[in-house]
This record gives C-alpha cells, sequence and structure tokens, in this order.
C-alpha cells in the first residue's frame, strides 16, 4: 500500500512542475511589465505637469468644435470629442467590414482563375496579382481618389443607370427604402439630393483596399487550392463530378484548413491600412484623431485612442477567425 504524500512533499512536486513554474515566471514577468508601465505613465505625467503641458482624458466628454463631413450617427460640431471618436470608429468599421466582403469574394474568384484550365483566365488573374500587389497601397489610394473626383462628370451631368443610379464627383447615389416607398435621387443644384450615397472619399478608399488586398488573398486561396492532393479531384472526376462541383463540394472545404490562418492576417491587414485613409480625406479614427489633437494637444492620449481601437477590432477579428479555423479542421 503506498503512503499518502504530506503536505511538504506535495508542494515539492508542485513547484517542480513546469507548468507551475510557467505560470509562476508569467506573472512575475507580468507584474514587472506593469511596474515599469506604471512607473513610465507616471514620469510622464509629471513631467508633462511640471512644464504646464495638460494631459488626461477629460477633454473627451468637452464640445468638440468640429463637424465631420460623413457619419453613420448624428453628429454636429457641439457635441464631445468621445462622440467624435466613435464616428471615426464607425466609419473605420464601416470601410473595414464592406472591404473584408469584397476581398474575400475578389480574392476567391482571382485565385481559383490563376488554376484556371482557360489559359488567357489564367493570364489575366496573374497579372492582376502582380499588378496590384505591387504598387504601393497609398498610390492606389490617391489614383482612385483622383479618378473619381476629376474624371467622372459634375453632379448635373452624372451618369445615370436605369435612372436609378448615378455617378459622378459627387459619389454614387442610390434609391433607399423610406416611409414604405423608395425614396430616388435626383440632381441639384450642387449634389444629389434624396436616397442613399457613398462618397469619393469612401469609394476611394474602398475600391484602394479591396483591389490591393484581393490581390493577396487571391495567392493565399490558390496556395491553399493546391495543398489539396491531386487524387481528390482525380476521383471526383472519376465518379462524373464537374469541376465545378469538385471545387465546391471538395476542393474548397478540405483547402480551408490551409486558408484561413493567412487569410485572417490579410484582414487584419487591410483593417489596419484603413488608416491611410487620412490622405484622401476619409473621417476615420485616425483623421478624427488628429483633429481632434490640433483641437486639445493631448497628442499622448489620442494617440492611445487610436491604438485601442486597432487593438481591439484587431483581436476580436483574429478571435472570429480562429473560430472558423477549429470549425474548419473539425470538418476536414
Amino acid at each position: 500500500m503506498h503512503k499518502p504524500l504530506n503536505s511538504h512533499s506535495g508542494s515539492r512536486w508542485r513547484w517542480h512542475s513546469r507548468s507551475f513554474q510557467a505560470k509562476v515566471y508569467q506573472a512575475l514577468l507580468l507584474t514587472v511589465i506593469l511596474v515599469v508601465l506604471g512607473w513610465l505613465v507616471g514620469n510622464t505625467a509629471s513631467n508633462m505637469k511640471a512644464r504646464g503641458i495638460q494631459s488626461g482624458f477629460d477633454f473627451l466628454w468637452q464640445s468638440a468644435g468640429f463637424d465631420i463631413g460623413e457619419s453613420l450617427i448624428d453628429f454636429d460640431a457641439s457635441q464631445p470629442f468621445w462622440r467624435a471618436f466613435l464616428v471615426g470608429t464607425l466609419n473605420t468599421l464601416r470601410v473595414a467590414l464592406v472591404g473584408i466582403v469584397l476581398t474575400t469574394v475578389l480574392g476567391t474568384l482571382v485565385g481559383v482563375g490563376k488554376l484556371s484550365r482557360n489559359g488567357l483566365v489564367r493570364m489575366l488573374c496573374a497579372a492582376y496579382v502582380e499588378l496590384f500587389r505591387n504598387i504601393p497601397l497609398l498610390l492606389q489610394l490617391l489614383m482612385w481618389y483622383l479618378l473619381l473626383t476629376d474624371a467622372l462628370p459634375d453632379v448635373d451631368q452624372a451618369w445615370a443607370f436605369k435612372d436609378l443610379v448615378f455617378l459622378s464627383k459627387g459619389g454614387l447615389s442610390f434609391p433607399v427604402w423610406e416611409h414604405g416607398a423608395w425614396r430616388i435621387p435626383q440632381a441639384g443644384a450642387f449634389a444629389m439630393e434624396g436616397g442613399g450615397s457613398l462618397t469619393p472619399e469612401f469609394l476611394a478608399l474602398l475600391l484602394g483596399l479591396t483591389l490591393y488586398t484581393a490581390a493577396f488573398v487571391a495567392e493565399v486561396v490558390r496556395s491553399g487550392l493546391q495543398a489539396v492532393p491531386r487524387g481528390q479531384t482525380e476521383a471526383a472526376l472519376s465518379l462524373g463530378l464537374s469541376r465545378g462541383q469538385i471545387l465546391r463540394r471538395i476542393t474548397l472545404p478540405q483547402a480551408l484548413k490551409v486558408i484561413v490562418p493567412p487569410m485572417t492576417n490579410q484582414y487584419l491587414n487591410l483593417t489596419k491600412n484603413s488608416s491611410l485613409a487620412v490622405a484622401i480625406g476619409y473621417p476615420d479614427v485616425v483623421s478624427i484623431a488628429n483633429t481632434s489633437l490640433n483641437q486639445t494637444g493631448r497628442a499622448l492620449e489620442c494617440i492611445a485612442v487610436i491604438m485601442a481601437v486597432y487593438l481591439c477590432t484587431s483581436l476580436i477579428t483574429a478571435a472570429l477567425m480562429s473560430r472558423l479555423n477549429q470549425r474548419a479542421l473539425r470538418s476536414g
């Protein structure tokens, strides 16, 4: 019969456990990091106070004093800074979410096209990838913005599609359903009136982010499809399945295990690259922070807000993609 371990021997066994030691070291490292950060914050605040520089986040409840040209919620200059940051964050999420959807669709089509049996399709898809991924994103944004604001006609001569959708220097205008009826946009003296609209700044940013990121997504999809053993395709062909059915039912589901992890990086890159919107005047969270910084002089605080927004969006995106990856692994 084995003798029960006393408390002393149990403590010794627990301390010699690698997992327990790792937890202790991690806790000590976290404590040291927090102490250092606390010292840096306190020292910075003291130095700023000694030089008469205001600090703190109390400015968030002060009146912003500036308007925002594009907003998903109501905002005017009399409202506080925190609401201005909320407007910028929503604008960032708006272009990021739409861009992720469009990038996924376009990138998947181009990636599949690079493996097409049609030589012309393969050549066009390869040319697209090499063109858009090798031109800096900032240049692409400026190019699209100049095209939308200079090459398109004025509002009174807007390109009309069945007299419902209009494209001009003022942006893209389209019908919306309101109060039980459709509101059709109409040309006014200086802008399209009625209906919904997308500004040139939003369109330029969306086009640039989508076309640029889709080139990288296409390579991710192509490599994922090529990772599936050819025997799977040959067996499906022998059973009489078409290539479209093989792609939808066999190849693509198995390729997801390879595609999802690097696709997460592309989604994160798209969201973070949206910060270049400041170059074309789209009021994202970075643009709002820059304006707020000029109004208040709270540089550290404004930068901290930007970092918090992008950190939270990145962590949420990574968590959602991690769940998708786990489902893909289980289904595979």
